[in-house]
């Protein structure tokens, strides 16, 4: 049976010009958990990266905390269609004002708990492109980006062979959406989901043929070991 890591990439820059980059806590996250494989002696056969920056960031961070002779072999690609869904135009289409970045800022210095005013108008945000009465609007609709999510899921397990191990770096838009296709979760669980995965915690699947299944869900006790509060991060 083969398995398949889906890992959500270690902390971005939010809240700066470039949300496409990791922090510095971002690094370090992303080096926990390539520790945390080496030291649970984990072997893995293939990589993916999404395409986005971030990704490609967390697994260069990861994969260079393996032993050598892990690294070695190891076979790598790059599949655009594991990429986060576009989360401005998202939140564009539903606050216009916020397409100004000055706006948000000044949005969240006035905003007495900014963290929880924001994810409440995100959250609508998230039903108004889910909702399916504005695709026309989107450049990637709800529908659209579901099924790229599965796609992406489904080419990797094609062209896996028995018992591989597979590491996938993502985001956490992609990896709630394919547990969506394998749990059948209502859109309203998913958007929930997405919400709750850490920064860098991993996702298991197990697969065999074309089926797949859910066995382990946001694991980030590699960044709880350290007994260090600030690296478990949800934004």
């Amino acid at each position: 049976m083969g398995q398949i890591y889906l890992v959500r990439h270690g902390q971005a820059s939010f809240g700066s010009a470039n949300y496409d980059q990791l922090s510095e806590l971002g690094q370090e996250q992303a080096r926990l958990l390539g520790e945390w494989f080496a030291g649970t002696h984990q072997q893995f056969h293939r990589v993916v990266c999404g395409g986005m920056k971030r990704h490609r960031q967390t697994a260069d961070a990861c994969i260079a905390a393996l032993p050598k002779l892990s690294r070695i072999d190891l076979d790598w690609e790059t599949d655009p269609d594991f990429n986060e869904y576009d989360h401005h135009e998202v939140l564009v289409k539903h606050r216009p004002e916020f397409d100004d970045p000055g706006e948000v800022k000044r949005f969240l210095a006035s905003s007495p708990n900014a963290k929880y005013a924001f994810q409440d108008i995100f959250q609508a945000a998230m039903s108004r492109w889910m909702s399916g009465h504005y695709d026309g609007e989107y450049r990637e609709p709800w529908p659209a980006f579901q099924r790229r999510c599965v796609g992406a899921l489904r080419k990797v397990m094609a062209g896996a062979e028995k018992s591989q191990s597979i590491l996938v770096f993502t985001s956490g838009g992609t990896i709630s959406t394919i547990c969506q296709h394998i749990l059948n979760l209502q859109n309203k669980q998913v958007a929930e989901l997405n919400w709750s995965l850490v920064n860098c915690a991993v996702t298991k699947l197990l697969f065999q043929g074309d089926r797949v299944t859910l066995s382990t869900l946001n694991s980030y006790a590699h960044l709880e070991w350290l007994g260090k509060p600030h690296t478990v991060t949800y934004r």
